[in-house]
């Protein structure tokens, strides 16, 4: 017999149209693998209500070291499969920067890919703190950029350190949360301080942090879910992924 109590709930779109954070550029790092991969994640992304991508490709000393040489032209041939295929959603690229010594020389040689009106994502180590994060923080306000910090709530350096967050974000950084965190793909710890940094109304955007299709099978999950539910209404008002990228 069908048992009503054991109904699965529909998902609910996105409360933002602007994904900020997501590895769907083919072939430039650990996220799309080629341009295909590539498209068929965006068209899943456009499934939950999503309208503008600001691709974040990677950049890492000794692993992915992008730079706007490298990321255009995957770029644009994605651009053109996209338009092949009569998809015609907005794509441009910004980067997530590892805060490692790659990410100061570009920054010295002023060849750093923002989000639009001088945004930029950062990320730490997940293994340690940068000894001179704050510097550098500090170093790329005096530039002129608006730092967003990457998943603050992936370093577990910080989860029983939560002065550390509440140091960064009042020194005028923002943090950008990730659906997986908060839908506990990555564990219980992550989850557990992504809704902290909810309830202290310390989370400026959502990302995706999209790479592949298990990602999009783990968010359209948590898009169905009681939790999804209880954060959307929780965040609806705050967040600023439609906002500042214009």
């Amino acid at each position: 017999m069908f048992n009503i109590f054991n109904k699965k709930l529909a998902p609910q779109p996105l409360i933002f149209a602007t994904d900020i954070h997501c590895h769907v550029i083919p072939g430039i790092d650990d996220g799309s693998p080629d341009i295909n991969v590539s498209a068929g994640l965006i068209e899943r992304m456009q499934s939950w209500g999503i309208k503008r991508i600001i691709a974040t490709p990677h950049v890492t000393m000794s692993t992915f070291e992008n730079n706007p040489q490298t990321v255009r032209p995957a770029l644009e041939s994605l651009i053109v499969e996209l338009e092949r295929r009569d998809n015609n959603i907005e794509i441009s690229n910004a980067a997530e920067y590892r805060l490692d010594e790659l990410f100061l020389d570009h920054m010295e040689k002023g060849i750093l890919m923002p989000y639009p009106n001088n945004y930029i994502l950062v990320e730490n180590s997940f293994i340690q703190e940068p000894w001179n994060v704050e510097q550098v923080l500090f170093d790329l306000k005096v530039k002129g950029y608006k730092p967003i910090l990457a998943h603050p709530e992936r370093y577990s350096y910080y989860h029983n350190r939560f002065e550390r967050y509440d140091a960064i974000y009042r020194s005028g950084t923002m943090f950008q949360v990730n659906l997986l965190s908060l839908a506990g793909y990555y564990g219980k710890a992550e989850k557990k301080t992504a809704e902290m940094l909810v309830e202290k109304n310390m989370v400026n955007f959502l990302g995706t942090d999209l790479h592949n299709h298990r990602h999009a099978d783990a968010i359209e999950g948590y898009l169905a879910s009681k939790d999804y539910r209880r954060h959307s209404l929780a965040l609806q008002s705050r967040i600023c992924n439609d906002v500042y990228f214009n």
